[in-house]
């Protein structure tokens, strides 16, 4: 007779493995080498992001123009490629969530590509992924 517990074990390490974060999983876009927190703080500041980008529980400047929240709690962290396509391509996800600032107007992220370093990018990706915690899932009750 088969246990019927073995085929439990084998969907919770299914589940399990689909949890990693983009940086531990075998497959999709991840950054090569490292990141540095302190240079990635310091990068954020230095591109003016903190014009536009809150960092939750970061001691930063608040933002002018508009304020696009980063990190906090979620249910999934951004993925290095989430990350890497919106500093690099604003206008991919700024096309999704189209903030207005005071004026009405719709501000746009400038692109970076041209004028930020391979590892300025690792640094801010690692920075930014540093401030993001996993929420916990909610497990829906049978009991009302």
């Amino acid at each position: 007779m088969r246990s019927p517990i073995l085929p439990l074990i084998l969907a919770l390490a299914g589940a399990m493995a689909g949890c990693a974060t983009a940086r531990d999983e075998a497959k999709g876009f991840r950054l090569a080498g490292s990141g540095d927190l302190h240079r990635g703080k310091a990068a954020f500041l230095e591109f003016g992001c903190t014009a536009c980008h809150e960092v939750k529980g970061a001691s930063l400047p608040r933002p002018t123009i508009q304020d696009i929240v980063l990190g906090g709690s979620v249910l999934k962290v951004p993925s290095d490629g989430y990350l890497v396509t919106a500093i690099i391509n604003p206008a991919y996800h700024a096309a999704l969530y189209p903030a207005k600032d005071s004026t009405g107007s719709h501000p746009r992220m400038p692109e970076f590509a041209s004028r930020m370093t391979v590892q300025q990018l690792t640094d801010i990706v690692v920075y930014l992924k540093s401030r993001y915690a996993l929420a916990p899932a909610a497990v829906p009750s049978e009991f009302p």
